[in-house]
């Protein structure tokens, strides 16, 4: 039994769903996202509440139903709210700067490593004397941020040792002890 699937999900006023081929198109303040369903999934809309279905009970169809829900639901809060999510640099000397969409990081390299965002992913970023630089990257589409944030993580990720590197805010580094004297 998929609970996810069976879950109802509101549609906010301002957004917009279409249904037609197999296509879910998701409109809102913030952008447009779509989304094909495959394995015959389908969704109902009524009374600004959507429904996602499935046509048979087998583990398959059960396992597409809660997958396509979930997706559509992070379209909906995408395109009507946006998600965010936020980068410390931990380190000595490192730095990060940002000119329109090119993110430039002084990470330890004997060069800056710059990287080039998509349209879609905004980014800011904060330096304050005496604390860690921040980089805040909001964007509509949940998939494209996630991989932007693995993308700038997998630069220098923050070793057991002394926890330098690029991590989450708020994310726990599990530290090693170092050499016994």
């Amino acid at each position: 039994m998929s609970r996810i699937g069976k879950a109802i999900i509101n549609i906010p006023t301002g957004t917009t769903i279409d249904y037609k081929d197999n296509v879910v198109t998701v409109k809102g303040k913030n952008g447009e996202l779509k989304q094909e369903l495959t394995g015959g999934i389908t969704i109902n809309i009524e009374n600004s509440q959507l429904t996602v279905e499935r046509p048979s009970d087998n583990k398959q169809h059960k396992s597409l139903h809660g997958l396509y829900r979930a997706l559509i639901n992070n379209m909906i809060i995408g395109v009507s709210e946006g998600f965010t999510k936020k980068l410390e640099l931990v380190g000595v000397g490192y730095r990060a700067s940002n000119q329109g969409q090119k993110l430039e990081l002084a990470l330890g390299f004997s060069h800056l490593v710059v990287v080039e965002l998509p349209q879609e992913v905004k980014v800011e970023t904060l330096t304050e004397k005496g604390k860690n630089p921040i980089i805040t990257l909001s964007s509509y589409d949940k998939h494209l941020l996630g991989m932007v944030c693995a993308k700038i993580r997998s630069l220098r990720k923050p070793e057991p040792y002394k926890g330098k590197g690029v991590k989450f805010v708020g994310e726990q580094i599990r530290r090693k002890a170092g050499k016994s004297a």
